[in-house]
């Protein structure tokens, strides 16, 4: 089957998309993205973590013909996201005119951002994000094979509630591991983000 959908502002299609193929392989393998990571397939790690209409998912959870007319957001196009919705005045707080409620931006808004043509496809050379950002400022960042999971869910927390309590952060990412550490310096991440987050507003 041919699949129509959006990938980080982009209209996609893929081409001979059997039943059973994952959103996961064919971002990966068919559109050449490979942030989301490919780890347990059961979608116990979080490691390949999508923004499906703006709410986080497994992408290995989700089959392709399922993402039919829909917007996905992969980590390479988390910066951008992150740009439109704070220009569109969406995400972070959603009392504010977003209409996120608890699911994040809505459909019509997360159609409303496109990204502009000289940006690439794989993210690079753009400003990255104020979660990217603080990934990085804090250390969170180890063998990095977890972070793109990681930063697509923490980018949803922040925006649907901009001032997380320590617990809030632990509870949202809890479906993500990572092997490589204690996870403190990836709550610290988030806990920069949100407090960087706050002195923009």
């Amino acid at each position: 089957m041919r699949v129509n959908f959006t990938v980080n502002g982009r209209q996609q299609e893929a081409d001979d998309v059997w039943e059973g193929e994952s959103l996961l392989y064919v971002l990966r393998e068919r559109m050449g993205l490979p942030g989301s990571k490919n780890a347990c397939e059961q979608g116990e790690c979080g490691s390949c973590t999508v923004r499906l209409d703006g709410v986080p998912v497994c992408s290995c959870l989700v089959a392709a013909g399922q993402v039919e007319g829909r917007d996905v957001v992969t980590v390479e196009g988390l910066a951008e996201f992150a740009k439109q919705r704070e220009e569109h005045g969406h995400g972070g707080a959603c009392g504010t005119g977003g209409g996120c409620g608890s699911k994040g931006v809505t459909l019509d808004a997360a159609k409303q951002w496109q990204a502009r043509p000289a940006d690439s496809q794989t993210g690079e050379g753009v400003e990255l994000s104020n979660v990217q950002q603080a990934f990085i400022d804090a250390g969170a960042v180890q063998c990095g094979f977890c972070t793109p999971g990681l930063l697509i869910q923490a980018d949803a927390l922040l925006e649907e509630n901009p001032s997380p309590s320590d617990q809030d952060i632990r509870e949202a990412l809890s479906g993500n591991l990572c092997r490589c550490t204690g996870y403190e310096k990836i709550l610290d991440a988030v806990r920069l983000a949100a407090a960087r987050q706050s002195e923009a507003v």
